[in-house]
C-alpha cells in the first residue's frame, strides 16, 4: 500500500509542476524537476545506490506525467490530479490501518515524507534480494542460506 501511495502523490504533486515550464539557460525545465533536485540531493546523501534508484523512479514518473500532460486538458489534469490525491492517501490510510495497525510516521514528524519514498524504494531493493543490510532497517530479517 505504501509503494501504490507514495507513487499516486508523486504523480499527483509532478502533474501540474510538469505543466509549468521555465528556461534556464536556454534550457527547458520543468518545476516538477527542479523542485525534486535538493530531495534527490538528499536521498544520493543518505544512501548513494537507494538515491540511484529513486532517479530512475522519478525519471520514469516525471515522463509518465509528461505524457499524460499531452493527452489531457487542463481540467483533465486536475481532475485527473485530485482523484491520485484521493488515492494516494487512501492507499496509505489502508495499508497503516488495516496491515501495520499503527499511526504513519509522518503525522508525528512531517520530515517523515521525504523519507517515505526512500524507505518503500529500501523494501523493494531488500524483497529483490539486493542491499541485505537494509533488511534489518526496513523490517525484514535476513534468512539463513538454505541447507
Amino acid at each position: 500500500m505504501h509503494v501504490f501511495g507514495i507513487l499516486f502523490l508523486f504523480l499527483a504533486v509532478s502533474l501540474p509542476l510538469s505543466r509549468w515550464v521555465i528556461t534556464l539557460f536556454g534550457i527547458h525545465i520543468s518545476v516538477a524537476a527542479i523542485a525534486l533536485a535538493p530531495v534527490l540531493i538528499l536521498w544520493f546523501v543518505l544512501d548513494f545506490e537507494l538515491g540511484a534508484a529513486i532517479l530512475g523512479a522519478v525519471i520514469a514518473l516525471l515522463g509518465a506525467a509528461a505524457v499524460i500532460l499531452k493527452h489531457v486538458t487542463t481540467v483533465g489534469m486536475w481532475s485527473l490530479t485530485a482523484a491520485l490525491i484521493v488515492l494516494g492517501v487512501a492507499s496509505l490510510i489502508i495499508g497503516h490501518s488495516v496491515f501495520e495497525r499503527r499511526r504513519p510516521a509522518m503525522v508525528d514528524n512531517p520530515s517523515h515524507l521525504l523519507v517515505g519514498p526512500m524507505f518503500v524504494m529500501a523494501k523493494l531493493v531488500v524483497a529483490l534480494g539486493f542491499r541485505h543490510d537494509l533488511g534489518v532497517i526496513v523490517g525484514k530479517r535476513r534468512q539463513a542460506p538454505f541447507r
